[in-house]
């Protein structure tokens, strides 16, 4: 697994103007925490942060005025867009202790059921697993050729890395294939909705609120 490097800084907490000011200057502020010791707050390279989330990287090592620490990615709040990580929490943890993390699903193959009309439903994009920090995958393949007309993959199917187990139920389903009557039913459906739609002026409401870490107002 590649460790991509997060380059940061220190921070005092400060409130919502001095994190925009952070934010201004390419900067997210983060908190890093966990393993008993007090919470660090530092600032990091949007770049560098945006690199890592690109390749779904779940460990980074993050640098802060010369110290070097791998740490977990435990989560990341995005702008009301949904684009731009506006905070990170990092969370320390032994590289040989066992976590739980959500990794993707890549789903590969076009079913057998999809010639006869049939399309493909993802239930679970991604997967609840436990494994040692390092051993983390970027993702997970899934196989999805062999899956007819009517047909569920279930989590029980799954072939796993050595190393890897799933929280998740062995009956959970994971992808079907759903026939073509399912979306011409619909179809309709959605028809009328579309002229409900285009019937009504469209009312611009406002965003979600930006979300911060706790911190006290300047």
């Amino acid at each position: 697994m590649e460790i991509a490097t997060v380059q940061g800084e220190k921070r005092t907490l400060g409130g919502h103007h001095a994190n925009d000011r952070l934010r201004r200057r390419g900067l997210v502020p983060a908190v890093i925490y966990g393993h008993k010791q007090a919470p660090a707050y530092a600032a990091v390279s949007r770049h560098d942060l945006e690199l890592a989330l690109g390749h779904r990287a779940h460990v980074v090592k993050v640098v802060v005025e010369g110290q070097e620490d791998q740490l977990l990615l435990k989560d990341v709040q995005y702008d009301h867009l949904q684009k731009t990580p506006v905070h990170v929490d990092f969370m320390r943890v032994d590289l040989t202790e066992k976590v739980h993390v959500k990794v993707a699903l890549e789903f590969r193959g076009t079913p057998k059921g999809c010639s006869e009309g049939g399309v493909l439903v993802t239930l679970m994009p991604d997967l609840d697993i436990e494994c040692q920090l390092l051993n983390i995958p970027d993702s997970i393949r899934v196989r999805v050729e062999h899956l007819e007309l009517h047909q569920a993959l279930h989590v029980r199917e799954l072939q796993l890395p050595p190393g890897i187990t799933t929280r998740h139920h062995a009956d959970d389903i994971v992808a079907l294939v759903q026939p073509p009557r399912v979306h011409a039913e619909a179809a309709p459906a959605a028809a009328a909705e579309g002229a409900a739609e285009a019937a009504e002026p469209e009312i611009i409401g406002k965003g979600p609120k930006e979300t911060e870490e706790g911190e006290g107002g300047e």
